[in-house]
């Protein structure tokens, strides 16, 4: 079975992302990928794995019936899936991704003292965090 959670890490912004700030994804009339992903973490900090994130994001915009989530997830999990560091989050919305000790994520916006005290490679508490950065857009 594959993962995708990070234990006691940070993934900062991308490089070479134009994000000055953290800003909200844009509301679409079918919810972007970045958009559920951006709901799910907002609203629920430290509550879900980044594996409980891709999934389900992935599983609601398949319409999958919450009967067949299980199975589904099983499946889903069954070949590697992209991280969080692939998410537009951190590419192009400015938003750093935590993930304490027991794998479960929050956000952590740009610009904000916080966001800096996790890049640096310690939470705000003092905790030793690894510091990943987020993948270029780009190639280049």
């Amino acid at each position: 079975m594959h993962t995708t959670n990070y234990f006691d890490t940070f993934i900062a912004v991308a490089p070479d992302t134009s994000a000055l700030q953290a800003m909200v994804p844009p509301a679409r009339t079918k919810a972007s990928v970045a958009e559920l992903t951006y709901r799910l973490i907002a609203e629920n900090p430290y509550r879900h794995t980044s594996d409980d994130v891709i999934f389900t994001v992935w599983a609601d915009r398949g319409d999958i019936p919450e009967a067949r989530r299980l199975s589904a997830r099983e499946e889903f999990f069954s070949h590697g899936q992209p991280c969080l560091r692939s998410s537009d989050l951190g590419k192009r919305y400015g938003w750093g991704v935590h993930s304490n000790a027991e794998g479960r994520v929050a956000l952590v916006p740009l610009g904000s003292v916080e966001y800096e005290r996790f890049a640096s490679g310690a939470t705000p508490e003092g905790v030793a965090v690894a510091v990943q950065q987020a993948m270029r857009s780009s190639r280049g």
